[in-house]
């Protein structure tokens, strides 16, 4: 358990600059509380114990706004900044050094029965309100935009966004970079720019034929 609480401490100090020492991690860091009694209640849950798994969910729901279900399966290094309303379903799968920020939900699309709920590989990070919905797979490296909505399965080394998300960049592990939303492509825009281009393109042809018609009847 002490191997846990120093690894998250760690992971806090490598993946937040404004974390300044152990005793603030301890007492104003609610994705820390988040997941050490997320660790507890899954191990209880694991065990069969029933319902005590979950008032330690909702409790923990109560004082950090970050709500785990216990059924989750968290790997290591896990980190949830900020974290106020972030959701995680019962079934979702998170492979290590994991990065979600905050109001992002990894949920279900219905009533349906099973494995419903989204698995994502190590070295994923999540975006601000971004929604990932299903039971679908977000592989490894991947980087999912603020405020997008993942209804599909996305491939390693991908950047997605939008609504309904959509990979605009992929590159190899080597080449990977910090998610920096401000640089982030925006595929919309590009497809309104390149209409306006041809839009342009279209009306500068136009007065060419309009201008050769012209000189046609006055030479004619």
């Amino acid at each position: 358990m002490f191997q846990t609480i120093r690894e998250q401490i760690d992971t806090i100090f490598r993946e937040d600059p404004a974390a300044k020492s152990v005793l603030e991690i301890f007492l104003c860091y609610p994705g820390f509380h988040a997941i050490l009694l997320h660790r507890l209640a899954h191990r209880l849950y694991r065990a069969g114990l029933p319902l005590i798994p979950r008032v330690i969910s909702q409790f923990s729901r109560l004082i950090t706004g970050i709500e785990i279900h216990p059924g989750a399966r968290i790997g290591r290094r896990f980190f949830i900044d900020h974290g106020m309303g972030v959701v995680i379903g019962e079934t979702t799968e998170i492979g290590d050094d994991v990065l979600l920020y905050q109001g992002v939900t990894l949920g279900g699309t219905g009533k349906e029965k099973g494995k419903r709920h989204p698995t994502l590989g190590n070295h994923v990070v999540v975006g601000t309100g971004a929604k990932i919905l299903g039971n679908i797979l977000i592989a490894d490296h991947v980087k999912i935009g603020a405020g997008s909505v993942v209804i599909h399965p996305v491939p390693q080394n991908s950047t997605v966004v939008g609504i309904p998300g959509r990979v605009v960049r992929t590159k190899g592990p080597e080449h990977e970079e910090p998610l920096e939303h401000g640089k982030l492509p925006d595929p919309q825009l590009d497809e309104l720019e390149d209409i306006k281009r041809r839009v342009r393109e279209l009306e500068d042809q136009v007065r060419m034929l309009s201008t050769s018609s012209k000189n046609m009847t006055v030479n004619g």
